[in-house]
């Protein structure tokens, strides 16, 4: 058994499988208390790296940084691309798939959540997962929330405390509850932001 398998375990219409199950439920576990580890004393940078390649199971950049506290239910389905910083009060529920494109930067307590429960009783709360992707360069301000499947295009801002239900497209300024596109970034906006 593999965390691919397991990963593959979180596609619609997968079939049950126990031993499969089991080993999920230990990732979980293990993601727990790497979680601990990282939360509960000071790290240095390179220390804080580290912990976090033990979490997704992949080697993070150099340029990675991070404060802490950081959150997740499962880690080892989460990519970081080159130069992210994420701030402190993040939650990321991954079972479903996160990609952070490089040079991303994620606020204050932004939740990434790709796991959503089936409305229909019969289905017991059945869960459907879907990939969050976050391009290059975004920006998502504290106390955003994006839901299952959204993709965030290159150079989009997500508003402060925004709830994202559908996909962002690039170089916007997207806000609200839901998030709706509020601004499209034009390029001298861009270049003068960066400076």
């Amino acid at each position: 058994m593999t965390v691919k398998d397991v990963i593959d375990g979180f596609r619609e219409g997968a079939e049950k499988n126990a031993e499969r199950d089991a080993y999920a439920n230990e990732l979980f576990q293990e993601a727990v208390r790497i979680g601990m580890e990282l939360n509960t004393k000071y790290h240095t940078p390179e220390e804080l790296r580290e912990i976090m390649g033990r979490l997704i199971g992949k080697q993070v950049d150099r340029s990675f940084r991070m404060f802490p506290p950081f959150y997740t239910d499962f880690g080892k389905n989460i990519t970081i691309g080159k130069d992210v910083f994420i701030n402190s009060g993040c939650h990321f529920q991954d079972q479903g798939g996160i990609e952070i494109g490089d040079g991303a930067l994620i606020g204050h307590n932004v939740v990434l959540a790709t796991i959503n429960h089936d409305l229909n009783p019969k289905e017991n709360r059945k869960n459907h997962y879907g990939t969050i992707k976050i391009g290059a360069h975004v920006w998502i301000g504290s106390n955003a929330t994006v839901l299952p499947g959204v993709t965030i295009g290159d150079y989009a801002v997500v508003a402060a405390g925004a709830v994202v239900t559908r996909d962002v497209p690039a170089m916007t300024v997207a806000g609200g509850v839901p998030a709706k596109v509020l601004k499209v970034i034009q390029e001298e906006e861009r270049y003068e932001t960066a400076v």
